[in-house]
């Protein structure tokens, strides 16, 4: 079918008027012809003239297909007003934002909406406000809740993200508005003395994205951010939507609790019914989408994927009634290991088993990688493992869902030996496997640890090494201790007692293949993805003394550690 319906023109900076009368702008694309077509917005923080970026050549194609496509400046950001600070906005602005769309004298009424990351944050948000000309969404790579999934996780700070996004992507346009802003006023030239020139007294750097701050003061999941957590208002959110992400992706939990959250828990049987997941070997950028390779492993071609024509066909679907060549099953996941996609009835998969891997002696860290071993078979008396981890020499990041400075930390596969070779890692392995093994689902850690420190952080790491030694990371997770039992408040450890703990490795889909390994590695650190945990407890905003803390892993009859997969029969 030709695309090139509608020869199309473009308006820039559109005026929408806010309820409380901030004003935004907006650049819409949308076909020449007489007549009202269906609308699909997107609300970005990244500068909507940036269109390489943020969608122009989609809005074209979309424009030419029969729909009005809206992109917008969010509040206080590039061309609109207001002040900008994440999340607090995107609710009413978003509601506000759709039914302005869908009054415009093209616009036939049904709105959809569809973008990525924090474009999917604002996509969100306007649906908890339930806009009522709102339709669908499309939301790629966005998280469910801006705690333990954006800023923290598993009580850790997210350090490279947190500091890269809030300074490279959000800061420079706060900094240009306020020059622009002090710039503009002439009086100035008449001040006394020279040397006093106010214009470079524009508020500290600090100023810049006090947000930042403000997430280092609230590190327990408390009122800040339940404000505009996801979880628990599903049932505000009355609207099909089409969730897309990456098994290395960031922000790859949100994505899969949305889809299981709405489908539970959706407003309306259309929007329970209407829910659909597809996750691939990506991680967060489109470059990885388009040429399916993520760090050192490339899943081409049966990995590429153009999510812009999957994103057509859903509206095509949702806002015009059209069969559009969408999949039967509401789930499409891309098996790795295997390298096929797959359809599939719901998420997580029923028929999958949960099956644990007990650890057993031998993880010692001091010794060569490889030597701890993993078994169906339940330990006996075994001696523990012991390690020192020093916050003054942390284990370092190593591929996985890395955000957003590629290239000073790359996300995606590689080669995890470096990694397994330290002294302060402890490596459990199986037997090289008899015949192929699918693991497709989430994955925990449950291990019975001790410390010599008031606090500290466990971490796990899946891998799958093949028969040439190549270790290839496939999930991780972390777990500052003082949050064992809670995000909302903090606990501190009894220095030499054994708790047991459970390590949220999020989720993944590979295909063990026959003579491959599963391993598991066991540190107290990934850094500078997630920040260095000080073993003192001291607070995020001002702690600096480090001390180190001798850490022990137990796997013995009364201390079953294990690790915990979900075994697809084949």
């Amino acid at each position: 079918m030709d695309e090139q319906r509608y020869e199309i023109q473009m308006e820039r900076d559109i005026i929408a008027k806010m309820r409380d009368g901030v004003v935004l702008r907006a650049d819409v694309f949308r076909p020449t012809a007489a007549g009202r077509f269906p609308v699909i917005m997107q609300r970005t923080p990244y500068n909507k003239a940036n269109y390489n970026a943020n969608g122009a050549p989609f809005a074209i194609r979309a424009a030419a297909r029969g729909y009005v496509v809206i992109l917008q400046d969010v509040r206080g950001r590039f061309a609109s007003d207001g002040d900008w600070y994440p999340f607090q906005h995107e609710v009413d602005d978003g509601y506000d934002t759709v039914e302005w769309a869908a009054a415009l004298p093209y616009s036939n009424g049904k709105v959809g909406m569809f973008g990525w990351s924090y474009l999917g944050v604002t996509q969100m948000s306007a649906a908890l406000a339930q806009p009522p000309h709102l339709v669908s969404l499309f939301p790629v790579v966005t998280a469910c809740d801006y705690y333990d999934e954006w800023t923290y996780r598993g009580g850790a700070f997210q350090q490279f993200f947190n500091e890269s996004w809030a300074s490279f992507r959000l800061a420079p346009d706060t900094l240009d508005r306020r020059v622009k802003k002090s710039a503009n006023a002439m009086n100035r030239v008449w001040e006394l003395p020279l040397g006093g020139f106010s214009f470079f007294e524009t508020g500290s750097v600090r100023d810049l994205a006090p947000y930042f701050f403000h997430w280092l003061e609230h590190s327990t999941y408390d009122d800040y951010w339940k404000q505009w957590s996801l979880n628990g208002r599903f049932g505000n959110i009355a609207v099909p939507c089409y969730h897309v992400g990456g098994w290395y992706d960031i922000f790859l939990n949100g994505t899969l609790r949305n889809y299981m959250g709405l489908k539970a828990h959706g407003g309306t049987a259309e929007a329970r019914n209407g829910q659909r997941l597809m996750i691939g070997p990506w991680y967060h950028d489109s470059a990885s989408f388009r040429d399916g390779k993520a760090g050192e492993v490339s899943f081409a071609p049966e990995g590429c994927s153009n999510e812009e024509d999957e994103m057509l066909r859903w509206f095509d679907y949702t806002l015009k009634g059209m069969v559009s060549g969408l999949a039967e099953k509401p789930v499409r996941i891309f098996v790795m290991g295997e390298n096929v996609w797959r359809e599939e009835e719901d998420w997580p998969l029923r028929r999958a088993r949960s099956t644990r891997f007990h650890l057993h002696s031998g993880g010692s860290a001091n010794s060569l990688h490889g030597d701890g071993s993993l078994s169906d078979s339940a330990p006996e008396a075994e001696s523990p493992d012991a390690f020192v981890y020093d916050p003054a020499n942390p284990v370092r990041t190593q591929g996985g869902g890395n955000c957003c400075d590629h290239d000073h930390l790359a996300p995606g596969v590689f080669d995890q030996r470096p990694v397994e070779n330290r002294a302060d890692v402890l490596v459990y392995s199986t037997l090289p496997l008899d015949s192929d093994m699918e693991v497709t689902g989430p994955v925990t850690a449950e291990l019975f640890v001790s410390s010599s420190a008031v606090d500290t952080d466990f971490t796990a790491k899946l891998v799958d090494v093949h028969p040439d030694g190549f270790a290839r990371n496939l999930a991780d997770g972390i777990l500052r201790l003082r949050f064992r039992n809670s995000f909302e408040r903090a606990e501190p450890l009894v220095p030499g007692e054994i708790y047991k703990i459970k390590i949220d490795l999020w989720a993944t889909s590979n295909l063990f293949r026959q003579g491959h390994r599963i391993r598991l590695e066991i540190a107290s650190s990934n850094f500078p993805r997630y920040d260095r945990n000080l073993n003192t407890g001291a607070d995020l905003l001002t702690g600096e003394r480090m001390l180190r803390a001798s850490q022990t892993v137990y796997h013995d009859r009364d201390h079953p550690s294990a690790l915990i997969l979900p075994i697809v029969p084949r």
